[in-house]
């Protein structure tokens, strides 16, 4: 199971939402841990993109992966 890193304001929110009931910071809590989980994906792509065992694949994720960051077609090599 790997780690990961959240920032003080997304923690602070999940304690006051957990441990203390408050329920106004819970669209704070979803934005945050939708970006997190938007990043670890593309994280992954990346990863793959350089580590897959076939060029195919590593092509595929690559491209999957540039199209997540917003690199438009024109701008790709």
């Amino acid at each position: 199971m790997r780690n990961f890193q959240i920032s003080e304001s997304l923690f602070v929110a999940l304690v006051k939402y957990h441990v203390l009931g408050i329920e106004d910071c819970l669209p704070e809590i979803k934005q945050a841990l939708e970006q997190k989980y938007e990043a670890i994906m593309r994280r992954e792509l990346y990863t793959k993109s350089k580590t897959a065992l076939t060029q195919k694949e590593r092509e595929e994720a690559r491209k999957k992966y540039l199209d997540e960051v917003g690199v438009p077609e024109y701008f790709r090599w």
